[in-house]
């Protein structure tokens, strides 16, 4: 009886240890997800106000829905294509949870970089352009997802008419390394058609040829035709220079673009944008959300909006239902 006795005991000991082995591993675990922390690496292609707001749109969902176990590592590729590249592979190296691409040509280098790391892109105008998709559904199939800028770009050349009904002829201006400004330039042309107005495309390469470009489509338009393009919203005093003393007005596909040298659009918000694809990150970081499977999201709603100080200064008149354009912060 005395050694049943101690091997019922060492057996039911045993048990003990080993069930309080497992209850504590399983809350071990438990406490390490409630408490895990995430690294999210952000790369802007550049400064100007739309991706700022973009990018600070998306740091305020992320800090809402994630608190402090979230941190960011911030870069700006100051324009140029290969320091996209690099910073992609920079936060590949560091090992981060989920990368912001802000603007077609960072969302372009993070998908060519990895296939793993969750990417959520924001201020891209379209990403079946943008990632050659063919026959592109609103889902990319990858590891990317995010937010769009499209504007409703038919609105926008009924927009030009509207507020100058003698307008025949509209020259449009972008940069040619960006394939979504191509696409723009190729829509609103279609659509000024439609409505009598011929459109001309005049693509620059860079900063370097916008100033010829601008002076010969100003001189050869009734008025300028701005897409959300980040090489002209970063240059829009080049712009301003030419067209303003020209009299000719120009209508920009943004609000960044407007205050620096446009008379009027029909605007997205840039913030909430951003902040949408915030909400998104945190969905697939917390909620393991499929990027591939996750429909692009566009903006709700637009905003007519004029310059009113550009507009006194050429004598045009908007309807009422612009809104003035707010003072820089």
């Amino acid at each position: 009886m005395n050694k049943v006795f101690k091997r019922a005991l060492a057996l039911g000991l045993s048990a003990v240890l080993t069930a309080g082995c497992f209850a504590g591993c399983s809350a071990q675990s438990g406490g390490d997800d409630a408490n895990k922390t995430y690294k999210v690496g952000i790369c802007q292609i550049r400064e100007h106000e739309a991706l700022d707001a973009a990018t600070e749109g998306f740091k305020k969902a992320m800090t809402d829905k994630l608190g402090d176990k979230v941190t960011f590592d911030e870069q700006n590729a100051q324009g140029e294509t290969t320091a996209c590249s690099t910073i992609v592979n920079q936060f590949i190296s560091q090992g981060v949870d989920l990368i912001l691409a802000n603007a077609t040509p960072v969302v372009q280098s993070a998908v060519a970089a990895t296939k793993d790391i969750p990417i959520v892109g924001t201020s891209v105008t379209e990403y079946g352009v943008a990632l050659d998709i063919s026959d592109f559904s609103g889902k990319t199939g990858m590891n990317v997802t995010g937010t769009s800028d499209l504007a409703p770009l038919k609105d926008q050349a009924a927009m030009i008419k509207e507020i100058c009904p003698d307008t025949k002829t509209v020259g449009i201006v972008y940069c040619s390394a960006e394939p979504n400004s191509k696409y723009q330039a190729t829509e609103v042309s279609k659509y000024l058609a439609e409505i009598g107005i011929t459109a001309k495309e005049y693509p620059f390469a860079d900063s370097n040829d916008l100033q010829s470009i601008a002076t010969q489509a100003v001189a050869e338009n009734d008025a300028i035709y701005l897409p959300t393009d980040n090489t002209v919203a970063e240059n829009t005093s080049i712009i301003d220079s030419i067209a303003r003393p020209a009299k000719k007005p120009v209508f920009a596909g943004e609000e960044g673009i407007l205050r620096g040298c446009g008379v009027a659009t029909l605007t997205i918000s840039y913030y909430d944008i951003g902040y949408k694809a915030g909400e998104m990150a945190a969905q697939i970081l917390t909620e393991g959300a499929n990027p591939g499977e996750m429909e692009i999201a566009y903006a709700p709603q637009f905003t007519k909006k004029y310059n009113a100080d550009i507009c006194a200064e050429l004598g045009i008149e908007v309807p009422a239902d612009y809104v003035a354009l707010e003072a820089a912060q």
